[in-house]
């Protein structure tokens, strides 16, 4: 879940779901998790939950004129250092999986994506920056 870019409130959703899916309390999904991350088998029935309720989770993607729902768009400079902040923080838990400070600066970094663009989710957000900085250098 630390490669799918969304915020812990996203997190605990898609952990819910995948926890009443796989008809475990979030706790037991959780501790399977974080067995599986240490090298410990993952049963087939909780990987295919969680797999399930993170595609679920995900948002189709924005039509080529989403960005136009936005009053005022952020600078293009301004929107570039601000998803590349997103990414960097990304990459950043990616390699440190369990680095608490390296999740809240993600938490942070998305939080900053989502108000710049004028969404709600990161995924839109980071949807929303892309078709900003691609129109921008069309």
């Amino acid at each position: 879940m630390a490669m799918t870019p969304c915020a812990r409130r996203d997190a605990k959703r898609v952990l819910a779901v995948a926890a009443e899916t796989a008809h475990l309390t979030p706790a037991a999904m959780a501790a399977a998790m974080v067995a599986g991350s240490r090298g410990a088998p993952v049963p087939a029935h909780v990987e295919r939950a969680l797999r399930g309720a993170m595609e679920a989770a995900r948002t189709p993607a924005l039509p080529s004129d989403a960005v136009r729902g936005v009053a005022l768009l952020p600078s293009r400079a301004r929107t570039e250092q601000v998803l590349t902040e997103f990414r960097k923080r990304q990459a950043l838990l990616a390699a440190a999986p369990s680095d608490r400070s390296a999740r809240q600066a993600l938490d942070d970094a998305a939080y900053t994506l989502c108000v710049l663009l004028g969404r709600t989710t990161v995924r839109d957000a980071v949807d929303a920056a892309e078709l900003h900085l691609a129109a921008s250098s069309a």
